[in-house]
Parts: structure tokens; sequence; C-alpha cells
């Protein structure tokens, strides 16, 4: 079974798969240490560990290097956050491609909201083009990567939201995606419609009001993203500790 085979076999288990979602290699080698069957890199949690914001504020070279290093030194699959494809032509998105999969990456994570500071929702034409555009590079050069669409459709609010969202659950179906990922759907009736509109595994984020996990299998939900919230939760962490040891005039709290 190759890498790719394997990555997408998680995505159709009756347990959903709990992706890591890593900004270096210490924090994706801890996730595989702790058992975690996949990793995804989070592009905010990367961005700003790098001084940026996040919405491809970063360059891809960047973003590449470190995504690249976290594939060399760690041995689960690995699923890169390449936000809207880090270009603005198809020959550009399609060069990005080309240089994830030959650094081992098995999948993408693709969105279709803007990634400038006033997000805005895409029309699905333009994002089911890039969908085909990819698939078709693919194909044509023997390769497979496995892409995860992302519908923004409830982390924008828009009208009539759970409509747009099978509208483009089809939509993105017929182009070749291999997964849907809508970020911020949490009310279960909500969940529970998508994934009876679409024979795409659905991707949930985590939130502080999401379902448990097993709620979440019990819904038909297939994968759970952590998103940046890890790495958030980490750098409050931090600025705890640093306060701790200001506070006390000691590193005891180290030890």
């Amino acid at each position: 079974m190759s890498v790719f085979e394997k990555f997408k076999s998680l995505h159709h288990q009756d347990t959903p798969l709990l992706l890591g979602n890593a900004w270096n290699v210490a924090s994706a080698r801890t996730m595989q240490e702790k058992g975690l069957k996949a990793i995804a890199t989070s592009s905010s949690a990367i961005a700003d560990t790098l001084g940026y914001a996040d919405g491809e504020n970063i360059s891809f070279s960047e973003l590449f290097h470190v995504v690249r290093r976290i594939v060399q030194c760690v041995d689960v699959p690995v699923s890169a956050d390449i936000e809207t494809g880090y270009s603005n032509s198809t020959e550009g998105l399609l060069a990005n491609i080309d240089l994830l999969v030959e650094a081992g990456v098995v999948g993408v994570n693709l969105e279709d909201s803007s990634a400038s500071a006033s997000r805005t929702l895409l029309p699905a034409e333009d994002f089911v083009s890039k969908l085909t555009a990819i698939k078709e590079h693919l194909a044509k050069k023997g390769k497979q990567l496995f892409i995860n669409a992302r519908t923004d459709t409830f982390l924008l609010d828009v009208p009539g939201k759970l409509e747009e969202t099978f509208k483009r659950a089809r939509l993105y179906e017929e182009a070749g995606a291999d997964s849907l990922f809508v970020p911020f759907i949490k009310e279960p009736a909500d969940i529970r419609a998508v994934v009876g509109a679409t024979a795409l595994p659905l991707n949930v984020m985590s939130m502080k009001e999401l379902p448990a996990f097993s709620e979440l299998a019990a819904l038909g939900v297939k994968r759970i993203s952590m998103g940046g919230s890890v790495y958030w939760a980490q750098k409050r962490a931090l600025g705890a500790r640093l306060e701790q040891i200001v506070e006390d005039g000691s590193f005891i709290t180290l030890f």
C-alpha cells in the first residue's frame, strides 16, 4: 500500500482520523510519538512562528521549507495546508503542487475563500476549475495527491450556508476532491446534514463548541483537524510560564 493509499484509507474508517496540525519538526515529531496516524501543517501557526499574519503573507518558499523538513523527519503521512495555493496563476499553483509531491507530501488542504484580510467566499466555479487543473495535471504525471477541499461557508457565515455547502460539496466531489472540509461547523444537525449530502469524507475542525469525538463519529465525521488551536494554546502556555518565572524571580517552576 502506497503512502497515498494509506492516508486515503484513514478517511474511510469507523473511527474518525484525528489529524495533528504541526508548525515545525518538533511539534510534528511529538504528535507522531503520541500516536497520531497522520500530520497536517497549520498555515496560521507556521506563519506566526515566522512573524507573519495568516492569509498567504508568508512566501511559498518559506512555507515549503518547513513542510519539507517535517516530511523528512516523520514516518507518518503528511498533508500540507496551502490555503488558496500561494499563486495567482494556474501555472504557479501547479508548480507548487509539483514541489510538494516531489517532497513526499501526500495531501493538501485547499480553500475556496480569498486569502486577503477581507476574506470572502469565491465563486464555486473558480474553485472547481482549480481542482480540475490539479487533478488533470497529476494524472498526466502519474502522481497522486489527496485533496481536502475546504469550503468556508460556515467560517464566513454566508447566507443560506447549509444549502451553499450542499451545492459546493456536490461540485467539488464531481471535480475530484477526496474529502470535504467545513471549518466552524459545530451543530450536530448541520454536521449530520452535510454528511448525508455528500459521499466525500467530512472533515471538521477544533472548536470549543465542537461535539466530543465519539459523537462526531456517530454523526459520520471522518476527519477531525486541530487547525491552529494546539499551537495557539501552546503560545498562551508559554506566556503564562514566563509570567510565573518573572513573578517567582526564579526558574523553580521549570523543574
